[in-house]
């Protein structure tokens, strides 16, 4: 079954020419099924970009998705359209007062790491944001700031700063192999890191949460909190091939210091295309994702939060 998307959303071109199944909303109504309906919170700057990755994820299932993306009602993106997000997006204030349910909400990171959360200009609506999916959402993904958020808001878990960037590909264990988020996963794989903050494992022990993957290099990497319905993954599944590249060639270009990140490049020769080492997993966990909301979630979507 497909994602349905706007016809005019540049992922709708992205992931047809991919092979992914796309549907508009308008050929969607015509099926007598009820879609899982995710939303998209995205705090991240190149917006289309994101659209993009999580779109292709959550719409490799078999199952149809309703992907709605929301943004937040105050605070102004400088690197998409205004157009764009006048076409596509919802403001979460707009959202709340409709009264409206999600089966899923997956809620980005953000390039803010180094500010402690009550300082970021959105922190109030974003609490907001937190404590509504305690009634209106079955499920909530955070990637991770956004993660690193859900974490302090609910258990405040701290983040804490790093000496330099955690910044490349690196080695990550199973340690839940039982876990139906990790069916399929191998004992170990690589996943790309870029990150200036870290959770630590003795502050997820005294808040009582479960680790599920960590990484001997880079820390824990995603945690499950079920009594709030959530999981939190600090590191990037979702990325793109080059988009380790993109962030170090934007460094060099800006002349911020940064390393060659590890791992990433054929013999850490940045001359040298990238090569994808983590795409299987990255649709192994949002596929078990999807699959654990469609197995919980109500019918009658009404229901969630009751």
């Amino acid at each position: 079954m497909p994602i349905t998307l706007p016809a005019t959303l540049p992922a709708f071109d992205v992931l047809r020419n991919e092979g992914v199944m796309v549907m508009t909303p308008e050929r969607a109504a015509t099926q007598e099924i009820r879609p899982l309906r995710i939303g998209l919170l995205n705090l991240m700057p190149k917006k289309i970009q994101t659209e993009n990755q999580f779109a292709r994820l959550i719409g490799s299932t078999p199952l149809q998705i309703d992907f709605q993306l929301i943004r937040m009602t105050e605070h102004q993106t400088k690197n998409t359209a205004a157009e764009h997000m006048a076409t596509f997006y919802r403001p979460f204030r707009e959202v709340q007062a409709s009264g409206e349910k999600f089966d899923g909400l997956i809620i980005t990171g953000a390039p803010i790491e180094h500010l402690p959360f009550e300082e970021v200009t959105y922190w109030d609506e974003l609490r907001r944001v937190m404590d509504w999916t305690q009634t209106n959402v079955q499920s909530t993904f955070g990637v991770c700031w956004g993660g690193m958020a859900l974490a302090w808001h609910f258990h405040r878990l701290p983040k804490h700063d790093l000496p330099a960037k955690a910044f490349g590909c690196f080695p990550h264990r199973n340690l839940a192999p039982a876990s139906p988020l990790l069916r399929g996963f191998s004992d170990e794989f690589v996943l790309p890191v870029s990150r200036w903050t870290e959770m630590r494992q003795d502050d997820i022990d005294r808040a009582g949460l479960s680790t599920l993957l960590t990484s001997d290099e880079s820390g824990p990497c995603m945690v499950d909190d079920p009594a709030h319905r959530a999981v939190y993954l600090i590191n990037h599944l979702e990325y793109d091939s080059d988009t380790l590249k993109q962030e170090y060639d934007r460094d060099v270009a800006n002349g911020t210091p940064i390393n060659v990140p590890m791992n990433y490049y054929p013999d850490d020769n940045p001359a040298k295309a990238p090569l994808n080492r983590w795409r299987s997993h990255a649709h192994l966990l949002y596929g078990n994702w999807i699959n654990e909301i469609y197995q919980s979630t109500p019918y009658d979507i009404d229901q969630i939060g009751r």
